[in-house]
């Protein structure tokens, strides 16, 4: 099989930290195969629209879609995501393969004034594209303004850096991928902030007919990332979360138990539905159907209904002013 490909490439973002991941995954696979790894950009939907907040676009793979197309038309061999970014629900005939070890799953705080969550003002103004993120900050920081930041990871955090805002929240493992956890201020305990599906994972997709890629793909695979993460989606799956919907699920081992927590939230975050659970790591597509079911006896269907049937006008305001 390896005889009959000259090369390898790799479809993309174009942001630095997507072309990290990228080559962090093309010299694994360049190690494994022998053979040469080329890197193809490709802008999707994400990329193009930022004057409008995520959760107001609309769809679903509004970073993996156009990526996609190309990974079915073979014009690339496999496709490297953030897992926060992957859609549940694949195109027939793709899989997520791999994903290697998963890094630091917190989000963090970057600010020029070296604010944490806790010693923000009043009134001070913490710049977010998630609404999981919205949701769980109204609930902690009724007291503070939410502005709606889009951008690369470098364009955001100097928008703190410059005082722009007085804080924004990412994800850690970006930044530490990046070599700039200097630059972080704060980093929120998953305890108080529940991360985003997959957050700190990177996804492997391939086309599901591809056997080479395949067995290249179960020598990248880092077992115990896998098992977190497919417990992490069941939860979004099942509700149905994305960009639209404040949904968080993290899930890690811990001393041979597969345990998680999630959430659901209001985006005014007045009502934050939260629990944790325990299960075996052998299910945790078991684990993640039992908080789904715990989640929805607290009541997350009438939350997550309100949100869908609201029209975008509806949705609490996030200040766009400062969108790139």
């Amino acid at each position: 099989m390896a005889a009959e490909r000259t090369h390898l490439t790799i479809g993309t973002r174009g942001s630095k930290l997507a072309l990290w991941q990228s080559e962090y995954i093309g010299a694994r696979v360049a190690e494994i195969t022998g053979l040469p790894v080329e890197i193809k950009i490709i802008k999707t939907t994400g990329d193009k629209i930022l004057d409008v907040p995520l959760a107001k676009v609309g769809g679903k793979g509004l970073f993996t879609k156009e990526i996609e197309v190309e990974l079915e038309a073979g014009t690339v061999d496999l496709a490297v995501h953030s897992m926060k970014d992957v859609p549940t629900a694949l195109p027939e005939g793709l899989v997520i393969a791999a994903m290697p070890q998963r890094v630091d799953p917190r989000d963090a705080i970057v600010s020029g004034a070296g604010y944490t969550l806790a010693t923000l003002p009043a009134g001070g103004r913490v710049g977010t594209s998630s609404l999981r993120r919205v949701a769980q900050v109204r609930a902690l920081r009724p007291d503070v303004e939410i502005v709606d930041v889009r951008g690369n990871l470098d364009t955001r955090m100097r928008k703190a850096e410059n005082g722009e805002v007085d804080a924004v929240i990412l994800a850690a493992a970006g930044i530490t991928r990046m070599g700039w956890a200097d630059r972080i201020t704060h980093y929120i305990p998953t305890a108080q902030m529940v991360s985003a599906v997959g957050q700190g994972a990177i996804g492997v997709e391939i086309r599901e007919s591809d056997e080479f890629m395949a067995d290249v793909c179960r020598r990248l695979a880092h077992a115990d990332t896998m098992t977190c993460v497919s417990a992490e989606r069941v939860v979004m799956s099942t509700l149905e979360g994305g960009c639209q919907v404040p949904i968080g699920a993290y899930a890690r081992l811990d001393d041979g138990l597969l345990v998680m927590d999630a959430v659901v939230g209001s985006v005014d975050g007045k009502r934050i539905l939260r629990d944790h659970m325990e299960g075996v790591a052998t299910d945790p597509e078991g684990l993640g159907r039992k908080m789904v079911a715990r989640l929805l006896d607290l009541g997350a269907a009438e939350i997550l209904a309100e949100i869908r049937d609201a029209s975008v006008a509806d949705i609490p305001a996030i200040d766009a002013r400062l969108e790139t």
